[in-house]
């Protein structure tokens, strides 16, 4: 299962009688799924619709969603006379003038003004939001297959720091007995300068309280699970953003205690190239669904 990215376009149209529908999605980052609506009125019956296909397709995101219904160009709708309310007002202004010999006449503006009078070859409502169901569902098919797109490309991108970040890792640990080592030579020589006394007991205890302040074995050994896991959550794909922010947080704080626990320029230089690579990564990752 892939992944997707929080980021996609997608534009679809579709002929319905004599006019076009224009369906357009795109979203952003958003920490939920939020769906804004921009109906044209004649299509309001289909905001719930639109809706409820979009929910059932994503996930997280902040999704615009346009729709409107403009005119073909096959050229204006014809518009014809409702004969059934032309008779019927035809038989009760007879019936009025009946009884009402000095009422006048309905004129031709009139008529034409009543309600339901003037009919066109518009789509029934029942059938344009069935159209407009097909044309969500091919739109979300693009706007779906984009982000999926995007999201490979951002999971590669990813797992080569993944990679780089399991390399220096890989080279801290060998590294450590000998740092260890320097240190408390170095430690003990001071200490020895300081207490102005070959106490070596003493010597000894401060330097066991000091190696096991610096000592970043387990830090080490954390920063590997934690890689394992942001490698794994990518395979096995779906909505995974929430989770791989999350690593990054625990990838984050072991880089820096790494950094703050170091006595030696080479782990210092480790610690903090690991950081830039786990804020790279948490770019890409805000902008994962």
């Amino acid at each position: 299962m892939t992944i997707h990215s929080m980021t996609g376009y997608a534009l679809q149209t579709r002929e319905v009688g004599r006019g076009v529908l224009h369906l357009e999605l795109r979203s952003v980052n958003s920490r939920y799924l939020d769906i804004s609506l921009r109906v044209g009125d004649e299509l309001r019956m289909a905001e719930p619709l639109l809706r409820e296909v979009i929910a059932a397709r994503l996930n997280r995101g902040k999704i615009e969603c346009r729709l409107n219904l403009l005119p073909s160009a096959a050229g204006p709708r014809e518009l014809t006379l409702n004969q059934t309310l032309l008779r019927q007002l035809r038989d009760m202004q007879d019936a009025v003038r009946l009884e009402l010999p000095e009422a006048a006449s309905l004129d031709v503006a009139e008529v034409l003004r009543w309600p339901g009078m003037l009919g066109d070859d518009a789509m029934p409502a029942e059938k344009l939001q069935a159209e407009c169901a097909a044309l969500a569902g091919a739109a979300l098919d693009d706007f779906v297959a984009t982000r999926a797109r995007e999201g490979t490309k951002m999971a590669a991108a990813i797992l080569q720091r993944v990679e780089r970040m399991r390399t220096l890792v890989a080279e801290t640990a060998p590294r450590l007995p000998q740092v260890l080592a320097d240190y408390q030579e170095r430690l003990a020589f001071k200490l020895r300068e300081a207490l102005a006394v070959a106490d070596e007991e003493r010597i000894r205890q401060e330097i066991g309280v000091f190696a096991a302040r610096i000592d970043v074995s387990e830090e080490v050994s954390r920063l590997s699970a934690h890689l394992d896991e942001v490698a794994r959550v990518i395979e096995k794909g779906g909505a995974v953003g929430k989770r791989l922010d999350f690593l990054m947080q625990e990838l984050n704080r072991e880089a820096n205690t790494l950094a703050s626990k170091s006595v030696a320029t080479e782990i210092t230089g480790i610690a903090l190239e690991l950081k830039l690579l786990i804020e790279q990564m948490r770019e890409q990752i805000q902008n994962i669904e």
